[in-house]
């Protein structure tokens, strides 16, 4: 069923509820009133959330029609009979129609407004994301080429131990590359607004596991605690794009952690929703940073390292926005006892609509 139909049948079946509840609510209240004075009001106000709860103006004015037949026809004297002539129908009808032409062209400014707004901010994403990889994917093509161009030339007379230096730097770059692609990839596929995320119950458990596996193979001296609640926890995700966003998150609190040696990552489970957050014991996050560390401008916060000049804005950047696709927010924060705590928020409910 395409994505149109799906709107119309939402829209028509929005209409009917609406409808349908005034009428039940006007026969609910005849054997209690002495006049019919609350039918028109109720369904005025029937029209009203009509209009407001669909899509452009066909609903709110087929809706209005009805409702005046319903009050000048069945709810009202002379019942089941049409007779326009009676004092203060024509009022009726020329109100319902004005207030469906108002609300719904108020909704749909209101619409067309958020969606300018969701255009420019998936436009403000991908500029910061293409400004970020202009370094970040210069940085490692240089250092792979000088390190190639050092093993060519002096293939010779290279100690083995220089030769394997040489190769190690190689093989670093090319993962960190591999790591840009991966979020490159990532954030188009959000990005896109005909894709997908596939949400499916995931275990928590396993997710956690994962990230933590695939991190602990670059970064092996660093200890990973991961503190998870004891009953089985289950949560509507796309698993590979939320164990990026754990894997990036992880990686960022040790290139600019600075002298990050110990990594907490906890699940808690808040009712309605999770909460996932990875804690270092590193320098933290420079106050002036906080505020726009999501938006892509952040610069490392240790300098002194060459990895670590890298501009981290692609990673959080990117994990932001699949939060945000899963509905979920995300925030920063510096811990009391020292070093960073970056923390995401997903719900737990299957009513999340897909892509948006």
């Amino acid at each position: 069923m395409s994505a149109k139909l799906k709107n119309v049948l939402k829209n028509i079946g929005v209409t009917i509820a609406i409808l349908g509840a005034s009428s039940v609510f006007c026969l609910l209240l005849q054997p209690f009133s002495e006049t019919d004075n609350h039918v028109p009001l109720l369904f005025v106000l029937a029209v009203f959330c009509v209009s407001r709860f669909t899509d452009g103006y066909v609903y709110g004015i087929l809706a209005s029609v009805v409702a005046v037949i319903c009050v000048n026809g069945v709810f009202t004297y002379p019942y089941f009979e049409i007779n326009f002539t009676i004092t203060g129908y024509p009022l009726t009808f020329a109100v319902m129609f004005a207030v469906a032409f108002s609300v719904s062209a108020m909704t749909t400014q209101i619409k067309n407004q958020e969606q300018i707004r969701l255009e420019a901010e998936k436009e403000k994403v991908r500029g910061n994301l293409l400004r970020a990889i202009s370094h970040d994917i210069r940085t490692p093509l240089t250092a792979i080429a000088g390190s190639a161009s050092g093993l060519i030339e002096n293939f010779r007379d290279l100690p083995d131990e220089r030769a394997l230096e040489l190769l190690e730097g190689i093989r670093e770059e090319a993962q960190w590359l591999i790591r840009i692609v991966e979020n490159l990839l990532s954030i188009t596929r959000i990005g896109d607004g005909k894709a997908r995320i596939d949400k499916q119950e995931e275990l928590v458990e396993e997710i956690v596991g994962e990230a933590i596996e695939k991190f602990q193979k670059r970064f092996p001296q660093i200890q990973v605690d991961a503190v998870l609640p004891d009953e089985v926890l289950l949560v509507p995700m796309d698993g590979i794009l939320i164990e990026q966003v754990l894997v990036n998150l992880l990686e960022n609190s040790v290139i600019h952690g600075n002298k990050t040696t110990r990594i907490v990552i906890r699940a808690e489970d808040e009712g309605e929703q999770v909460k996932f957050s990875v804690e270092d014991n590193g320098d933290g996050i420079p106050k002036s940073v906080l505020p726009e560390m999501f938006e892509g401008k952040m610069e490392s916060r240790n300098r002194g390292e060459p990895d670590a000049k890298r501009n981290m804005g692609i990673g959080l950047s990117v994990c932001r926005t699949i939060v945000r696709a899963h509905k979920g927010n995300m925030e920063a924060e510096n811990r009391e006892e020292g070093g960073a705590r970056v923390m995401f928020w997903l719900p737990k409910g299957m009513e999340i609509e897909n892509g948006d």
